[in-house]
């Protein structure tokens, strides 16, 4: 759903799952005038919705060109064995987006286990990285900064020698 600042529904997509490939359907907008730029936005969500779930394929039969856009394509004759029961019909007009292998048929699950630690190691370690370099800059400017104020402290006691007299 999207909304407005007032919290209106300007618009909304439905995502339906089945045998972990998602339907898009049912776009719904307040005003027609606002598709154009509120189906990026829904997209997005959709988008984000389906990689969290671990989806491998998206379809839908709108037939919006934003859609075509976004890298789905009309569905061949092997993608469309894939469609999921529930969906299939007498429409061959689907288009779909391949989001990834259905890893099950293509590596083993400790594999696909093994990568997944991989990848999350190496963003552990960029995470690391940048806190690292974070540290370094704070302590280079705290440590500038005792410098100045050491600076102006001695300047302000060479000017004024009584101050270490009261």
């Amino acid at each position: 759903m999207a909304e407005g600042a007032d919290g209106e529904v300007l618009g909304a997509v439905g995502l339906q799952i089945a045998e972990r490939q998602g339907l898009v359907h049912s776009e719904a907008f307040s005003d027609f005038a606002l598709a154009e730029h509120l189906r990026p936005l829904l997209w997005d969500r959709l988008h984000a919705v389906a990689t969290n779930r671990g989806l491998l394929r998206i379809w839908t039969q709108e037939q919006a060109p934003f859609w075509n856009h976004c890298g789905l394509l009309k569905a061949d004759a092997e993608a469309l064995q894939k469609l999921p029961a529930p969906w299939r019909g007498p429409s061959s007009a689907w288009l779909t987006l391949k989001l990834r292998d259905d890893v099950e048929t293509v590596m083993p699950l400790d594999k696909e286990f093994s990568l997944f630690m991989q990848s999350e190691k190496q963003r552990t370690d960029r995470v690391f990285q940048h806190a690292r370099m974070f540290n370094t800059i704070v302590t280079l400017i705290a440590f500038s900064l005792l410098i100045a104020v050491g600076i102006w402290a001695v300047r302000l006691f060479m000017r004024n020698p009584q101050l270490l007299h009261h």
